[in-house]
């Protein structure tokens, strides 16, 4: 297990002893809840959180919430729950109902383009970019907005897999300014708010997550597991991490 990771200025730590978006069968997972904190007892982890996708629509919040509760009081492993839902525009609006506060933990995903209109599929926002119809920084101003008001919206929240749209779209972290990458990490610290990086989605970049660290923003680790048997199994995290120390000895 890698020694926590931290520095002057920086919140603390990033801890791979932790798995803070793990999906179940009340959603899109393949395991049950019992199955995923069992296995995260197996892997040797401190803290699980189980988080499933909703929507506006969704109804399931307080059992799936009671049910985290009751196998919470097995002891020998801090178990927490919470809901991911997606921007749906740049005025971050989330597709999230009304009794997601239930849950301990809000997960803000980049799922859709979250245009000044609604949600885009990526693959047709890549369409537009590659044609013409759209350019590459409109797109990356209107995800940077979304994410900002999402999250002043929703404080103390967690931005899930953040930038993972990118590469749906035929972008990547070279097309984020730097100066915008800032200005989010300042919301995201001045709002009380996390970020995570993701073994599934294999983001955010190093230089992004130095520039959340900087701004004394929290970062937790996450597989974005659907099956118990990849809870807390960290590789490209591991990688990520070591690769942050290594900045960190620089300075």
């Amino acid at each position: 297990m890698l020694t926590p990771i931290s520095a002057p200025g920086d919140p603390g730590e990033i801890r791979l002893d932790e798995d803070w978006h793990v999906h179940s069968t009340f959603s899109d997972g393949r395991s049950s809840i019992q199955e995923n904190v069992q296995a995260a007892r197996v892997a040797g982890l401190n803290t699980l959180c189980l988080v499933d996708h909703v929507r506006a629509d969704t109804v399931w919040v307080p059992r799936f919430v009671a049910e985290t509760r009751r196998v919470a009081l097995t002891g020998g492993l801090r178990v927490l729950c919470g809901v991911e839902a997606k921007m749906l525009d740049a005025s971050g609006l989330l597709d999230v109902p009304h009794d997601h506060e239930l849950a301990d933990r809000l997960l803000i995903a980049d799922h859709q383009l979250p245009t000044g209109e609604g949600p885009m599929d990526p693959a047709h926002a890549r369409t537009l970019i590659e044609s013409g119809g759209l350019c590459a920084g409109g797109v990356v101003e209107w995800l940077m907005l979304a994410y900002e008001n999402a999250l002043e919206r929703h404080p103390g929240a967690i931005l899930a897999h953040p930038f993972s749209l990118l590469a749906k779209m035929g972008l990547d972290a070279s097309d984020l300014p730097r100066e915008a990458v800032a200005k989010l990490a300042s919301v995201t610290a001045r709002t009380g708010s996390q970020i995570e990086i993701s073994e599934r989605w294999r983001c955010p970049e190093p230089w992004v997550i130095r520039a959340f660290m900087s701004a004394g923003v929290e970062v937790l680790a996450s597989t974005d597991s659907h099956e118990a048997a990849t809870i807390g199994r960290y590789s490209h995290c591991r990688q990520l991490a070591a690769t942050v120390r290594e900045n960190l000895g620089g300075r």
